[in-house]
């Protein structure tokens, strides 16, 4: 685990710190990069809508405000009065989880959203932040020093997951899983570990895709297994044996277990031009879309191919693409160091975090952003499958600003109160 040194930073001091002058205490980082994301935002989803009958792009502004208002009520609550609530907190995240499947609302091929007073909400985006608090509760307790250390994390984030999964939303479920492999590795597991859980998804990619590879990958495993577990024998029998199922099975599940739609979102992105009027169309004019920006872009408002809404859902999951067209490449490359810059405070803030509990949201916080970040922008240039996942404070969505707006009044709270300096060992 991270443990506390050195004397404590006046940059991460307490509320009295620079009382005379507030504006000091105002993290540019922090607040700045997603506040002018938001407003270049805006005016991107304007542009989309400028040939649709409706618009609604204002909302974006109207959702963000609401967020920044709730995230800065929650930066002057220390986080240690959450940690009582964890638990009512988790469960009403799993009971609105189920209540998506009786009462679910039903949109783009998944049942993921509860109609609430006209509005739509999507739970598993609040399930996100409920499973961190969770997490970072019981991993501030309980550290994984013990291959059996690992049931408990993992069983409590198997439940939202599995309830995503079969919603289904594919992109949300990968994010608790990305989530739960970085917040492990910061509370200190070794890293073979992270490899070892890993693991299986490759033996799994690797059977559909090249599968005489696992005659060198399984062995791999085993070896790594036998020299990083404590029970040597077990521990590499059991690796050996879970490598082997998935190996086996992935064949089955790929038939019987996805929807053809979620099938030709993970294998089109290799090839879009095999279905180019139906899978891969969103990935062919993406990439065109984003080619056609060249260096600077056609600006704001003026793209063509956005005007003309040529890429379904423009707004949404592939705000990216209108981006590189009317910004292009210089606007894509200020946004890709943007979040890398943030990330980059997230991580500072975590390293001068006041306890365990608290770096550990911090970086669960910082972990599901970056996957988002990651995983959408590889989405739209053609690097990755389609798998639904928003551009955090890019993406028009309601539900995910007000996620991304608590999850940073949760993170600005932990660097008011951060003393001392941390230090991975």
């Amino acid at each position: 685990m991270p443990v506390l040194l050195g004397r404590p930073n006046r940059m991460f001091a307490g509320p009295g710190t620079s009382r005379r002058n507030p504006l000091k205490q105002i993290d540019l980082v922090l607040w700045g990069i997603p506040i002018a994301m938001i407003f270049v935002a805006g005016i991107l989803i304007a542009s989309t809508q400028r040939q649709a009958d409706y618009a609604d792009w204002y909302q974006h502004w109207i959702t963000a405000a609401v967020g920044l208002a709730i995230a800065l009520g929650l930066a002057r609550l220390p986080l240690a009065r959450l940690i009582p609530l964890q638990w009512p907190i988790y469960g009403a995240m799993v009971a609105s989880l189920i209540a998506v499947r009786i009462i679910g609302v039903s949109a783009l091929g998944a049942q993921s959203w509860i109609s609430i007073g006209g509005f739509h909400v999507q739970p598993s985006e609040f399930a996100k932040v409920a499973a961190i608090l969770l997490l970072a509760g019981v991993l501030s307790r309980f550290p994984v020093e013990r291959p059996i250390d690992l049931i408990r994390p993992t069983a409590m984030i198997s439940v939202p997951w599995l309830l995503v999964f079969v919603q289904p939303d594919l992109g949300s479920s990968l994010v608790f899983a990305a989530v739960l492999l970085v917040m492990l590795f910061w509370s200190g597991m070794p890293g073979a570990w992270v490899l070892l859980l890993l693991s299986p998804l490759f033996s799994a990619i690797l059977a559909g895709a090249i599968p005489w590879v696992l005659l060198g990958w399984i062995p791999l495993m085993g070896w790594l297994a036998y020299n990083s577990l404590p029970w040597k024998k077990t521990g590499t029998s059991v690796v050996l044996a879970i490598q082997g199922l998935f190996a086996v099975i992935t064949p089955w599940l790929w038939e019987n277990g996805l929807r053809p739609h979620q099938r030709d979102r993970l294998t089109l992105f290799l090839d879009p031009s095999q279905d180019p009027l139906g899978g891969g169309y969103h990935l062919l004019q993406s990439t065109v879309g984003i080619g056609s920006g060249g260096l600077l872009g056609t600006g704001l408002m003026h793209g063509s191919l956005t005007k003309l809404r040529f890429i379904p859902e423009q707004h949404t999951d592939f705000i990216f693409s209108a981006l590189g067209e009317e910004l292009g490449f210089v606007g894509t490359l200020l946004t890709v160091i943007g979040f890398g810059v943030l990330i980059a405070r997230l991580l500072q803030i975590a390293n001068h975090a006041s306890s365990d509990y608290e770096a550990l949201v911090v970086v669960g916080i910082g972990a599901m952003l970056m996957f988002q970040v990651v995983v959408n922008i590889n989405m739209t240039i053609g690097l990755g499958p389609i798998t639904g996942i928003p551009l955090p404070f890019l993406s028009y969505g309601r539900s995910a600003m007000l996620v991304n707006f608590i999850s940073l009044g949760l993170v600005a709270s932990v660097a008011r109160r951060g003393r001392g300096r941390r230090a991975r060992p």
